[in-house]
Order: structure tokens, then sequence, then C-alpha cells
């Protein structure tokens, strides 16, 4: 899809077509991810939804972000809670220059995601971004002093 804008001296111009960045690449999928990110971390809540983040496995790959989300039966039937991981996945998309690097973020909704306005939802999940990134900084450094020097 092109649009058309008006350059300087007041004439159309075709602009490049938008790209939708996708997140598939930054997807926790694997059931034991999950595990071991729960098991390394410690919960933690915000407004509308609480949260996990667990620095990877180092003998793992390369260590990028990964985001997992999580709608349990609770939120409701399964168009409500593929509406609310939809509406959580663009507002993640929007923000994934945040995404803590070498650690594993989980993301559980309240059902409140679901009503809520979406700037509301997408600056909640900013902050938590935020929040997250400069706890992944402390994690790093915890674990390069664990690391014996050779």
């Amino acid at each position: 899809m092109n649009q058309a804008h008006k350059t300087d001296d007041n004439t159309l111009a075709e602009s490049k077509p938008l790209v939708r960045q996708s997140m598939a690449h930054l997807r926790l999928r694997k059931h034991s991810d999950y595990q071991r990110a729960y098991a390394n971390s410690r919960k933690r809540q915000s407004a509308s939804m609480s949260w996990f983040l667990a620095p990877q496995d180092p003998a793992g790959s390369p260590s990028t972000p990964r985001i997992g989300l999580t709608a349990g039966k609770v939120l409701g039937k399964a168009h409500d809670r593929t509406r609310i991981k939809r509406r959580m996945r663009e507002a993640l998309r929007r923000h994934t220059n945040l995404f803590p690097v070498g650690c594993d973020l989980i993301l559980h909704p309240r059902r409140t995601v679901l009503t809520m306005e979406f700037a509301k939802l997408e600056a909640e999940i900013l902050r938590i971004l935020e929040q997250a990134k400069a706890e992944a900084g402390r994690i790093t450094l915890k674990t390069a002093e664990v690391k014996p020097t050779q």
C-alpha cells in the first residue's frame, strides 16, 4: 500500500510502502524455555499484568532478546485470549528496540487488557520494557562479576 504525500514544492510524491516488522524470531516457543525462565526469575506486578525476567542460558544460542506471552483460560474464551495477545504483540512490536538483550521476558496479562485503551496498554508495556532493560543491565553485571577471569 503506497501512500502519497506532499513534498516541499507542493507536488504529490509516492512514499515507500509501510513495512511491518515481524517479531517471530523474538518469541519464546519451547515449554522448556518458559519453565527455565520461571525458575530463574521472580514475579513482578504492574497495573494490568505480571511479568517475569530471566537471563538466557549462556550455553544456548546468541543472546537475542526473547518475549513470551501467556493467556490462560481464566482470561476468557478463545477469541478474548487471542484478542488480548494480538493487542499485546502490536504494542510490543512498536518497541522492539527496548527489549532486554540477553534475557527472556514473559508477560501475563490480566483481563483488563481486553478493554483498556490501546494508548494506556502501550504506555504500560513501555514502562515494563524500560524496567526490564534496567534489570537486565543489573543481571549482566552480576553474571560478569561471578565469572572467573582468565
